[in-house]
């Protein structure tokens, strides 16, 4: 009955996607005599925390009940109070918590704060599946950097365009709908240069409810064309070059998009310092959706924590058709970047391939 009790705070916590970063996700149930009396989530940034909700719902009841929470809670005062005062407060006997809060601001703190204060603490409970809700959150209040994913949809034989660029659409309508949900986690989308070329994208949110991400292009050599749509769809675009003509930044920035110079060599871009400034920005996490050329920097570069390919059931075929990973590839199977962890689900025909980068 308790696994079931976090079951349904995590399912809560997953309502905030998209709208509470860079906040962690966060679910919380209260519970009496094995009845839920009160249920919350923290619904976007800046806006009361789940423990908070789920008190508010359970009134006066929450006195001598449990408490259920998907993250250690905070003991702090930042865009809000901290939760430890509100729990004891409520009279809360007992509190349940998932996995700790790595934030060093917290981590241990809120555990410790509310088990002076009388309250009996369990922790661990479903914990893998609550650090799973929150890897976002977990690597970048831990390193500073954004969670990278790499997303790519291709056919069966790992081509992500044939030889005359030709690339829309290989996967269903029903996943690029599931593409976009996944957009919608992530605070910024990356692409290459080549991509906004050959395919003009909006890379926005606009197939399911939630903000559009921050747009950045990866441009080493400033070859983006300033009529490229992303310049018009809300949101903010950044352009990340090496090395730019002074007349392209001026257009760019007159067309409201951003320029960043972050140069490793010649005209190359210094993937991680790039990764170093998006975290000073704010940005948790950043999904990576191509094209081949930028899926195997990053992969050489190992700055992906985790992938998602989606296999459409076409066989494309011809040596110049475009590769979903280019780069100079492996010379040995020994050296192949192997993943674990490993989830597969299938869309009517797509199969969606996802894991992590060992």
């Amino acid at each position: 009955m308790k696994e079931e009790f976090m079951e349904m705070a995590i399912n809560l916590a997953c309502h905030g996607e998209g709208y509470v970063n860079p906040n962690p996700l966060v679910g919380a149930v209260v519970v009496a005599e094995g009845k839920v009396i009160g249920r919350g989530y923290h619904k976007r940034f800046g806006a009361p925390h789940a423990e908070i909700v789920a008190l508010d719902e359970a009134g006066t009841q929450a006195r001598g009940a449990d408490l259920y929470v998907t993250l250690e809670p905070c003991c702090h005062y930042g865009k809000q109070p901290p939760c430890t005062e509100r729990i004891i407060a409520a009279g809360i006997a007992h509190v349940i918590i998932a996995c700790r809060d790595p934030n060093p601001i917290v981590n241990g703190r809120g555990i410790a704060h509310l088990r002076d204060s009388g309250l009996e603490i369990t922790v661990g409970l479903l914990a893998e599946k609550a650090e799973r809700l929150n890897e976002i959150f977990f690597t970048y209040i831990t390193t500073g950097i954004p969670f990278v994913h790499l997303k790519l949809a291709m056919s069966l034989d790992g081509k992500i365009a044939t030889r005359t660029g030709d690339s829309q659409w290989i996967t269903n309508e029903e996943s690029r709908i599931a593409a976009h949900r996944l957009r919608r986690k992530y605070s910024a989308l990356l692409v290459g240069v080549n991509t906004v070329i050959t395919d003009d994208p909006r890379l926005t949110t606009r197939h399911v409810p939630g903000r559009n991400p921050l747009r950045i292009i990866l441009d080493g050599k400033g070859r983006i064309p300033v009529t490229a749509r992303i310049f018009t769809e809300p949101g903010r675009t950044i352009v990340v070059t090496a090395t730019m003509p002074h007349e392209t930044e001026q257009r760019i920035q007159a067309q409201g998009g951003e320029v960043w110079r972050i140069m490793e060599h010649e005209d190359k871009v210094d993937l991680r310092q790039l990764l170093h400034r998006l975290g000073r920005e704010g940005i948790d996490g950043l999904l990576i959706e191509g094209g081949g050329t930028t899926a195997a920097s990053f992969l050489e570069a190992g700055l992906i924590n985790k992938v998602t390919f989606f296999f459409a059931p076409l066989i494309i075929g011809g040596a110049a058709a475009v590769p979903a990973v280019g780069g100079q590839g492996i010379a040995e199977i020994a050296r192949a970047i192997r993943l674990s962890d490993i989830k597969t689900e299938r869309i009517n025909d797509d199969l969606i391939y996802t894991g992590y980068i060992k």
